[in-house]
């Protein structure tokens, strides 16, 4: 399999370790020989940045991308997947299958499938593994943390990945990014930033969210660039809910 470069950035889109892994592992498995399998499977708690890995995988790569939905069927697993390829979809689930088997072989592009714990937990996963066979087209399936321990219970499916790759947490190159695509009205101190990074102990999302509190705070203020001596005792977000005070 040929190597990609772990370095992707996109216009708008901060060049994230878990980005660069999930751009390699899906070009590792649209590139493998035809012997090995082509499931890859990126997993990890929410606010890791799974999702805009894929997006950023799905621009570069032309991969067809669908977001599961705790609602599907079988049935509109397919038509989601032909509205994604611009297909009209056929009246059977069978001949959807074929329609989208048919379209993935044809065009040589991978899918992405997001969120696919719901197939997992609506008993439909099976309809990768259909997907997969019937097209041989690489496959990128994100979920969360346990999802490669269920699908353990789909062997069929677990047997048919090339690799496993668990989202990293956001270390300082990736918060560095982050304020760096984020804080252009005000610039923000690398001491305020590494006390964000602790804050938010390396959730990508409570990072952003975090970065926009300091910039709206430096703009109340007038400030150009905030530090951590600026910012003083004002509180973060870390994702706890508040504690009610007693009446």
């Amino acid at each position: 399999m040929q190597e990609a470069t772990a370095t992707v950035n996109l216009p708008g889109k901060a060049p994230l370790a878990n980005v660069g892994l999930t751009f390699g592992a899906l070009t590792g498995a649209i590139n493998r020989p035809s012997h090995l399998p082509g499931i890859v499977v990126l997993y990890g708690p929410s606010g890791l940045g799974k999702s805009t890995a894929a997006t950023i995988a799905t621009v570069q790569l032309r991969a067809y991308y669908v977001q599961a939905k705790s609602s599907w069927t079988r049935k509109a697993v397919y038509q989601s997947i032909l509205k994604s390829m611009g297909v009209d979809p056929a009246k059977t689930i069978y001949e959807m299958e074929e329609q989208v088997t048919a379209q993935l072989a044809a065009s040589r592009r991978p899918l992405i499938v997001d969120e696919c714990d719901h197939l997992v937990a609506k008993g439909i996963i099976e309809v990768v593994r259909d997907i997969y066979e019937g097209s041989g087209a690489a496959i990128l399936l994100i979920g969360e943390e346990h999802l490669p321990s269920n699908l353990a219970r789909w062997e069929r499916i677990h047997n048919r990945v090339l690799e496993w790759v668990p989202a990293q947490y956001a270390d300082l190159d990736d918060a560095r990014a982050l304020r760096d695509l984020y804080c252009a009205k005000v610039s923000v101190g690398d001491d305020l930033l590494e006390h964000i990074h602790a804050q938010s102990k390396g959730v990508a999302r409570r990072i952003c969210v975090n970065l926009e509190r300091v910039q709206q705070a430096g703009l109340e203020l007038g400030k150009k660039s905030m530090d951590l001596a600026t910012w003083g005792k004002r509180p973060l977000y870390t994702g706890e809910a508040p504690v009610r005070e007693g009446r």
